[in-house]
């Protein structure tokens, strides 16, 4: 607590007057920062754009919610959610269903228009397991920026042809590989090393 009032310029025990308890400050790190995420995508989605550029704006804000700079709850929100108190939880819970159903809605627009071309019960599912890895391995200095991985991530969700090798962004000139690939061990995740 200490190091978080340093952080931000108050006093340590200045928290008592907005927070009766540290859970109150954790379920308020995951609450602010969905319904920020959640905002982003439902304004998107009053655009009225044809499907695929929706799930193309869809995955790119989704992508700068993870990566991004300034979005420190993706991290709570993905490793601290058994940290969370039972009475906190359907708040949060609200929230994540309210975003994944922008995206359930996104999914069945390009079912119908035929571009979402191989449909499974399990395809949102499947979308965030993906899309909220990258959090664990991407690095900024890699070989791709969050909208070049985004793209990959359209391409790969909606199972379209790679772009001919000719036509293909070239990675930015000085940038490092990505990180390493994580492995798991035990249901943690641990870096690899060689």
């Amino acid at each position: 607590m200490r190091d978080i009032a340093a952080a931000t310029g108050l006093q340590s025990g200045s928290w008592v007057y907005h927070f009766r308890t540290k859970q109150d400050i954790l379920a308020a790190v995951m609450e602010e920062g969905l319904a920020q995420a959640l905002e982003r995508i439902e304004a998107i989605g009053r655009e009225q754009l044809p499907p695929r550029e929706h799930f193309r704006a869809l995955l790119r804000t989704h992508l700068d919610t993870l990566l991004g700079p300034g979005q420190d709850f993706i991290p709570v929100l993905l490793y601290e959610w058994r940290s969370l108190e039972a009475a906190a939880r359907p708040r949060i819970v609200e929230l994540q269903r309210r975003y994944e159903s922008v995206w359930e809605m996104a999914i069945g627009e390009l079912q119908r228009s035929g571009e979402w071309a191989m449909p499974t019960p399990v395809d949102r599912l499947l979308m965030f397991g993906a899309l909220n890895w990258i959090a664990h391995w991407y690095r900024p200095a890699g070989p791709l920026d969050a909208v070049q991985l985004a793209a990959e991530a359209e391409r790969f969700f909606l199972r379209t042809p790679a772009a001919p090798l000719g036509t293909r962004s070239a990675p930015r000139a000085g940038r490092a590989r990505a990180a390493r690939p994580r492995s798991v061990r035990g249901g943690r995740a641990s870096r690899r090393e060689s």
